[in-house]
């Protein structure tokens, strides 16, 4: 297999299904490694270079959330499609919140989990400008800081994502499928209020306490975030 395939983590206890997610992934060109505890898994994850990570929610030794959490406390972003039999809505929101980047419940189709692989991939290796400004707003998208003027602001990863989405394409109106599927891919249709919930969360941090209004809604349409910072 080529040195330059992308080179994936597959974190699943359940070591039947494990086998047979690293051989249809390595079918499809993915290079696989398979952790059988939370605990190996983020061992392996903090010692090797991933391009992607596959992870179950019930593990042993380390659960898939205090996974995700430490990870990305590591300063590690890499790409975090969770693959579990919880189910609702309150599990998809946790995954998502504690820093995951897609959400797929089992059983599932096979196709589908190397399609979302790919979107996820395609997202994480496209090159962007590391440092986003409007006004005196900074998001450091390196260092993963969020700064108005001389205050530095606590974003969630989710904020983060959502601010990062909406500087990129500062002054223009986004439409809120295209924020659904940037920043939570898939993991919500169109009639979820999740993106509302956002936007309301990053206008309380970056915009009500400095009395300015750099989110603005574009009715019928979605948000647009004002490229002089408001």
């Amino acid at each position: 297999m080529p040195d330059g395939s992308p080179r994936v983590l597959v974190v699943e206890d359940d070591q039947p299904l494990a086998a047979a997610v690293a051989e249809g992934l390595a079918a499809e060109g993915f290079r696989v490694e398979v952790a059988l505890d939370g605990g190996g898994g983020l061992a392996l994850a903090r010692n090797r270079r991933f391009d992607l990570i596959v992870l179950d929610l019930l593990l042993p030794t380390i659960d898939g959330l205090r996974f995700c959490d430490l990870l990305r406390k590591d300063g590690d972003w890499t790409p975090v499609l969770v693959l579990t039999a919880k189910r609702g809505e309150l599990a998809e929101t946790e995954a998502l919140e504690t820093g995951a980047d897609d959400f797929l419940t089992k059983p599932f189709s096979f196709r589908v989990l190397v399609a979302r692989l790919r979107s996820l991939l395609r997202r994480h290796r496209r090159e962007r400008p590391t440092t986003l400004t409007a006004g005196d707003l900074v998001l450091d998208t390196v260092g993963h800081r969020c700064v108005r003027g001389d205050t530095e602001i606590d974003l969630t990863p989710r904020e983060f994502a959502l601010l990062e989405c909406l500087l990129r394409r500062a002054g223009e109106a986004v439409h809120k499928r295209e924020l659904l599927d940037e920043v939570w891919d898939w993991a919500f249709d169109d009639d979820s209020n999740i993106v509302e919930v956002y936007v309301g969360y990053l206008r309380r941090k970056v915009d009500d306490p400095f009395g300015r209004e750099a989110i603005r809604t574009v009715r019928g349409v979605g948000y647009r975030l004002d490229p002089a910072g408001g």
